[in-house]
């Protein structure tokens, strides 16, 4: 039985497995296919990396992505931080609702959110374009920094705040040398959660963005309309490789300091 038991695990993971990341592997594959047809293999190029790179409207579209993703999460993080340090550090009897309401950009379906942040921005007479997108997406950000935060700051023993202020160090100076050092590691993980889901982003961005500015997704959803070539796989792999880089920079940072800590 226990055989059994062990044999069906493995099964069960094989298959999780092959679905996470079978595709994944498809488009790396592909992506070095010297063909214009995605499911029939012809022999290995890297044609379609310097097509890519000669693509000035894709290149364009991606650099629009990695400022906007970077404004948005940077701010986020800005606002996200203070909110949850109030948060923890407030008490009052409307606290609970207001820190629900400051979760609810996440629970509101993001087709609904697009269409209130394109019905404010009219009303507000704010041109269409990057600062709109900044915007837009900032809001729907600071949730995932708020609960990264407010986690983190949850678990930090308050007399390690108090002994700063014992030894006549101001709230600012408390906050810098204290407070901010141990929350560092959470602050990163929600910039990162806000970076990838503001690169990510279509619906929003389809509706509050300028004729005449285009993000990455954007580019990508409209090309599907006349067919996707292998140039978008070259593209997604050159991603996927960044974003494995910077995972694994985050995780050798993350267990420096964990030593350190230790």
């Amino acid at each position: 039985m226990k055989k059994r038991r062990i044999r069906f695990s493995h099964v069960y993971l094989a298959a999780v497995m092959m679905v996470t990341y079978l595709p994944i592997v498809m488009v790396v594959v592909f992506s070095f296919n010297d063909s214009s047809v995605p499911v029939a293999w012809k022999g290995f190029t890297l044609e379609w990396y310097r097509t890519l790179l000669g693509d000035r409207a894709l290149m364009e579209a991606l650099g629009n992505s990695l400022v906007l993703g970077l404004l948005s999460c940077g701010l986020a993080a800005v606002i996200g931080t203070l909110g949850a340090l109030g948060m923890t550090r407030a008490h009052f009897k409307s606290q609970g609702m207001l820190e629900y309401l400051s979760t609810i950009p996440i629970m509101v379906p993001e087709i609904i959110l697009a269409m209130v942040f394109m019905a404010f921005f009219s009303l507000l007479g704010l041109p269409f374009g990057m600062v709109t997108l900044v915007l837009g997406h900032t809001a729907f950000c600071i949730p995932y920094v708020f609960l990264m935060v407010k986690a983190r700051l949850v678990g930090i023993d308050r007399s390690l705040e108090e002994a700063g202020r014992d030894l006549g160090a101001s709230p600012v100076r408390v906050f810098f040398d204290i407070t901010l050092p141990l929350i560092l590691p959470a602050v990163a993980s929600g910039c990162i959660l806000a970076f990838a889901m503001s690169f990510d982003d279509v619906v929003i961005s389809l509706f509050v963005n300028g004729p005449t500015l285009s993000t990455l997704p954007i580019k990508i959803y409209t090309q599907l309309k006349t067919g996707v070539t292998p140039e978008i796989n070259a593209l997604c792999t050159v991603i996927l490789a960044a974003v494995i880089l910077v995972m694994t920079v985050y995780f050798c940072l993350a267990g420096k300091l964990g030593e350190k800590e230790m």
